[in-house]
């Protein structure tokens, strides 16, 4: 069994919880504020993440992370994502080291339940979509290097801030008060050694292998900050601008991803049957002109695709805002906030060609051998009536690998005035607005209809070798295709098989907000309603995708599907109101005891009316010690794609179990009788090709009735400040968090293999194979998977944080400076999805693989500790990251994670992985900062997974899961920082 002691959820962990109550020194921190440099006597106005109401000392009921600039810049980072997914509440969203299925974007998912369920706010305030009709930020948007404090609150915001906080909020609090002129440099690279184990598997395979030490993935960053302020404090500017840029990284340059592998008893190096010399049914090309001839097709003769793929993306970014503020008198200030980003990137993948599907080849195709002929059309050959038709297949190694080259444009406004109403009451009323203009340009990729017309090939009067549509006039402009010899492919073919296609997305979201908050204190009312706030928001989504002709019809071969125009709008109109009711104050036993309460109506356009709320309690026994419970109701409207986008046959699942030889489905047990269930007759058992992609088709789309998502969220925890121990902060948390009515689709690899071992007539009718039994060989065979409200989803746990800072004096080491410590954890006890309901829920913590995708640890942390120094401002700090191990789901004795087929003895297992990080700054004459560090230091290599236990493509990238664990190396950065 994968657990021998069955927890019990989050009773579970409130127990834990209040065990550590005895181990407060060995446990973990969250700051709730940025009040530390003020006197304990001394009140301090904030506005705590989680909540909207502003007042003096206020302490945080709701869990709060914070991650601030020192953290940022102690990483060397140049991506807001790679800061974030080193968080251990952070599961992997998109990022750079997406490239098949990439959309250009960075995005955060907190606790693995999808970056669309995760809110993302600068300032407090709503970021908009990323890309066009979808839910999730594009962190790209954030400059790093004014970032003053990243606070993450996990489960349940939205009585707060509204929808799409079901998993929680990010919120980028930037430096708007910045003093000065900042001048920052980074330069960063990735180095790594090469001699990972798999490379006699590489050699064995006759496929090349990197250069033993290589230096690549080059990144530099530009920045200047310039903020000022009026003498007499009425107004205040910050200004900023960024460059960015990084090298491309293919998965040719690292041993381990130098071919796609397979796993098994042990590794061997895979490929797709897509290869060149082409394959004609079940032959392939073999020599090259008058010689040229067909010979059996071998199961070993595959072309090595991983090579071609970008590991990291190579990207360029321009940043450039501003914020202002200016006081007009004692009751109004008028701000604004402008912000704009340009980025490119672009996604490679293996180049495409003709991909195994049905093909017509006429019987005298003039670039043919006699022998060719022969084997293509026995009896036929040289008929001019005849045709061949079957499986065709060739790879366009001269037109290089399959590109999007992806453009955003993005900008951001924010007008409004804050200030007093009434003494003790403050307003807040602004208006933004965020517009993302996107543009993806695909290259390389045949076209499907020129493909058909490229094969017949004949010769013209002249005897000069033409298409057939030349010569009947239908398509003058043809080229034909020599796919009968090596090296007989033209410049001019490929372009006439060639073409660009691409699509534009534009979304626009307007917000219009007004609140006010008020402390009754003043007026001697102490409960039930001390502190309050109030407001009203309207929120406008638009969202319009247009593709080009190619693209939307789905003629682009090996593109994955058609990209159809998805075109909507919604809009939401909302009354929100919180309170925070102190209830006793500075008694025996009760240093505090206060309530929170939240209530927040949504009115959709579409979806309907929506009532979010929350309950907090919050009881300080003595000033060291402060209990926090609290209970969340959150929503999540469907977003534009969810709602609008045209169903369409695209890639979708990895798995067809009835794919293969009849001697390996006897060994995976799929028997006649099951595959029947799923379409399979007796003629076609065992004759179904597998994808040695792991591709197959599925109907997707959009479905305007879909309802809104919702979620409850407990959360139970502790702050304690010993006073026994000076300077140690630690906080421990425990949530459950349910997401019901969950928005997505059965799932075809979910839906196929249910059908084949249930026989659910549900399920089963899902399944569509085309003529061959095939699910992937044509547009026919498909896995219908639209969106639904499907089942739910459940993630328990608790978060440990602990922060402690001293003078080394205090353990005898005087005139040694002083040290800090600080810890974040994670632990995940329960990760629960129930595919639809009335079924039973799956546990996917500790797992990863095709059914629970990415590694889902059951402990996860990042452990700091800095030393600063008494010499020349010098602080040197080491950093302990660790990512737990985790098993492969089909290990696990679960129904519907069992599958033995998958149980490769290469895969069972990913162990536990510590990265040690060393940094080292020092500064000069109190304006110059040199920044020294290193990531990854031992160079450690990622854990290897076989193709087909990595789940879908994107995740999984060059045989591991390239955005969850460090891939490339050792990454060495250096930061120049001078400040005036």
């Amino acid at each position: 069994m994968k657990k021998d002691i069955k927890r019990s959820g989050l009773l579970a962990s409130t127990a834990f919880c209040s065990a550590a109550l005895s181990v407060l020194a060995m446990a973990p921190l969250a700051h709730a504020q940025d009040a530390k440099e003020a006197k304990a006597d001394e009140p301090v106005e904030v506005v705590v993440t989680g909540s909207r109401i502003r007042m003096p000392n206020i302490t945080a009921i709701s869990p709060i992370s914070t991650v601030n600039a020192a953290d940022i810049q102690a990483q060397g980072i140049t991506r807001v994502e790679d800061m974030l997914n080193s968080m251990p509440q952070v599961f992997a969203g998109q990022g750079s080291f997406y490239s098949n299925g990439s959309n250009g974007t960075a995005t955060v998912n907190l606790r693995g339940l999808g970056a669309s369920r995760t809110l993302t706010l600068i300032n407090g305030r709503r970021l908009g979509p990323g890309v066009a009709g979808a839910s999730a930020a594009d962190l790209n948007f954030i400059p790093a290097s004014l970032v003053k404090r990243i606070d993450i609150v996990t489960g349940g915001g939205s009585a707060v801030y509204g929808s799409d906080a079901i998993a929680g909020v990010v919120n980028f609090l930037m430096d708007d008060k910045f003093e000065g002129l900042e001048l920052q440099a980074t330069t960063a690279q990735y180095m790594h050694k090469n001699d990972n184990a798999i490379q006699s598997v590489v050699k064995a395979r006759g496929f090349a292998l990197p250069e033993e030490n290589v230096v690549d993935g080059k990144t530099k960053e530009f920045s200047i900050t310039y903020g000022s302020g009026s003498d007499d404090g009425r107004s205040h500017v910050t200004a900023y601008a960024t460059y960015m840029t990084n090298e491309a990284v293919l998965q040719a340059n690292r041993d381990f991803s130098s071919c796609s592998l397979t796993g098994g008893a042990t590794f061997t190096c895979g490929g797709s049957g897509t290869a060149n010399p082409a394959r004609i049914g079940n032959f392939q090309v073999a020599g090259s002109g008058a010689s040229a001839t067909l010979v059996a097709r071998s199961p070993a003769y595959v072309y090595n695709f991983g090579p071609t793929n970008y590991y990291m993306r190579p990207a360029e970014r321009y940043t450039a805002g501003a914020f202002a503020t200016y006081k007009v008198n004692d009751k109004v200030e008028v701000y604004g906030e402008l912000m704009a980003m340009y980025g490119t990137s672009v996604a490679q993948i293996a180049p495409g060609g003709i991909f195994a599907g049905t093909q017509t080849i006429n019987c005298d195709n003039a670039f043919a051998t006699a022998q060719q002929l022969s084997v293509m059309c026995g009896a036929n050959a040289g008929s001019s009536t005849a045709n061949f038709t079957g499986v065709v297949a060739r790879r366009n190694v001269e037109g290089g690998g399959r590109q999007s080259a992806f453009s955003l444009t993005s900008y951001r406004m924010v007008f409004g005035a804050r200030g007093e109403l009434a003494p003790g009451w403050d307003y807040d009323a602004y208006l933004s607005y965020f517009s993302n203009t996107a543009t993806q340009d695909t290259l390389n990729y045949f076209m499907t209809p020129n493909i058909a017309k490229a094969l017949i090939a004949r010769k013209d009067a002249s005897g000069k070798i033409v298409c057939q549509s030349v010569i009947d006039g239908s398509d003058p402009a043809c080229v034909p295709y020599n796919l009968f010899s090596a090296g007989g492919v033209t410049a001019e073919a490929l372009a006439y098989l060639q073409a660009p296609g691409g699509n534009k997305r534009v979304n626009n979201q307007k917000t219009l907000a007004f609140s006010v908050s008020g402390d009754l204190g003043q007026y001697g009312v102490k409960s039930p309603w001390a502190s309050k706030g109030v407001g009203y928001e309207s929120r406008k989504d638009s969202a319009d995708s247009r593709a080009d002709y190619l693209s939307k019809s789905g003629l682009l071969s090996g593109a994955g599907g058609a990209d159809p125009d998805v075109s909507g709008k919604t809009s939401v109109k909302e009354i929100y109101g919180e309170a925070r009711v102190p209830v006793i104050e500075d008694m025996a036993f009760a240093k505090d005891l206060s309530f929170e309460l939240g209530y927040r109506y949504s009115d959709y356009e579409i979806s309907g009316g929506l009532e979010n709320y929350k309950v907090g309690i919050e009881y300080a026994p003595v000033s060291e010690l402060r209990l926090r419970t609290s209970f969340q109701r959150a929503s999540r409207g469907p977003n534009i794609n969810e709602l609008f986008t045209p169903q369409v046959v695209g890639l979708d699942g990895s798995t067809d179990p009835c794919a293969g030889t009849a001697a390996e489905l006897a060994a995976a047990g799929m028997t006649p009788e099951k595959c029947a269930r799923s379409g399979v007759t007796a003629a076609l058992y065992g004759k179904i090709e597998s994808n040695p992609a792991a591709q197959y088709n599925g109907l997707g789309g959009g479905n305007p009735n879909v309802k809104p998502e919702t979620s409850d969220t407990i959360a139970l925890g502790f702050v304690a400040q010993p006073s026994f121990i000076q300077g140690l902060t630690v906080t421990v948390d425990a949530f459950d968090i349910r997401v019901r009515d969950f928005i997505g689709g059965v799932g075809a690899d979910l839906a196929i293999n249910r059908c084949v071992d249930t026989g659910n007539p549900y399920f089963c009718g899902l399944i569509k194979r085309d003529s061959q039994g095939s699910l992937f060989l044509s547009n026919n065979g498909y896995i219908i998977n639209t969106t639904l409200n499907v089942g739910s989803l459940r993630t328990v746990g608790a978060d440990f944080n602990v922060d402690y800072s001293a003078p080394l004096s205090r353990f005898g080491l005087e005139d040694l400076g002083s040290v800090k410590v600080a810890l974040t954890g994670t632990l995940l006890d329960q990760y629960k999805i129930q595919p639809l309901p009335g079924d039973p829920s799956y546990d996917c913590a500790g797992y990863f693989g095709s059914v629970c995708g990415t590694p889902n640890p059951e402990w996860r942390h990042k452990m700091r500790v800095t030393w600063n120094t008494p010499w020349n401002d010098l602080a040197v700090s080491a950093q302990w990251r660790y990512f737990g191990s985790v098993d492969l789901d089909a290990t696990s004795e679960d129904p519907q994670m069992k599958n033995v087929g998958l149980r490769r003895a290469t895969d069972l297992k990913i162990d536990a992985y510590n990265y040690l990080d060393l940094t080292a700054a020092m500064t000069f004459k109190e304006k110059y900062t040199v920044r020294l560090g290193i990531n990854n230091v031992l160079d450690k290599d990622p854990p290897i997974i076989g193709d087909g236990n990595g789940g879908p493509a994107g995740p999984y990238n060059g045989n591991t899961f390239a955005q969850v664990y460090d891939v490339l190396g050792r990454y060495a950065y250096l930061t120049l920082t001078a400040k005036f």
